[in-house]
């Protein structure tokens, strides 16, 4: 029997940052960020009711050619085929890209923070040209989100995207870098997973987003957990300063770049 757990709605936010630009004031410009479905979230486990029905994720398509990983201000993004595509969501799903968080995870478990945390942002291809397309719309993007933890030893599959950053030190820089299997950087066990419906986690916080947090941690190395050290470049923020999700949408981007660097200072 899969063991996929479906989580109950209603559950707290895990990030409260007070102040100007704190989260509790989001809402005030982007209406969304008050809703009730909001993520990341506190994942308490014992509100999680087991799902037989909740089929294993699989990432399926070919690793070929050459990928775009961008420093777009505050982190950086990997931009994935639309030929990669995930068997498991309610829909014919395809990859946009992936990105990583640093400095502590976005999601927490039963009140515990990760070393940092992975996202693979998938959109509904059935029905949409693409993210911009999806956002809004319910089931129309999805989210795998993988738990980091220190490990003994480096973590050859994130060092496909790790050693490159020297080429996108600063914010507008972009490389090419070769494709591989992003398979490789989730855990083994993808029928362990906690699923809710929930949103962006930044502004503007559209709702409508098909969570899967993997129970099953990916061990990376010690000096793969630190903050990623890209100095600030012309927009002043260092790619590792911010814990952000980023969709690559444009809406909102001044209010979200402001909102978030403040976020992550009050987290440091």
């Amino acid at each position: 029997m899969l063991l996929a757990l479906a989580l109950l709605q209603g559950l707290a936010p895990a990030l409260a940052a007070a102040g100007p630009h704190g989260q509790e004031r989001w809402a005030e410009g982007f209406p969304a960020c008050g809703g009730r479905a909001q993520s990341p979230i506190d994942i308490e486990t014992r509100w999680a009711q087991p799902e037989p029905a909740l089929p294993p994720l699989q990432p399926y398509g070919a690793a070929a050619g050459t990928w775009e990983l961008t420093n777009n201000g505050h982190t950086v993004v990997l931009a994935l085929p639309r030929a990669l595509t995930l068997h498991g969501l309610p829909g014919a799903f395809a990859t946009a890209q992936l990105h990583l968080h640093w400095g502590g995870s976005e999601h927490l478990v039963d009140g515990r923070a990760a070393a940092g945390e992975l996202h693979v942002v998938l959109f509904d291809a059935a029905r949409f040209g693409g993210t911009s397309d999806a956002l809004g719309h319910a089931g129309g993007l999805a989210v795998l989100a993988a738990l980091l933890e220190p490990g003994p030893e480096p973590n050859a599959a994130y060092d496909n995207i790790l050693r490159h950053l020297g080429s996108v030190r600063y914010a507008g820089q972009s490389t090419s870098i070769p494709a591989f299997d992003v398979r490789q950087l989730l855990p083994a066990r993808l029928d362990l997973y906690y699923r809710y419906n929930g949103s962006l986690t930044t502004p503007p916080c559209s709702q409508g987003v098909i969570w899967s947090v993997f129970q099953e941690p990916v061990r990376v190395g010690s000096a793969q957990v630190g903050p990623l050290s890209l100095p600030a470049g012309p927009t002043g923020y260092g790619a590792g300063e911010v814990v952000a999700i980023v969709l690559g949408t444009g809406a909102g981007c001044a209010g979200l770049v402001l909102a978030v660097y403040f976020v992550a200072k009050r987290m440091r």
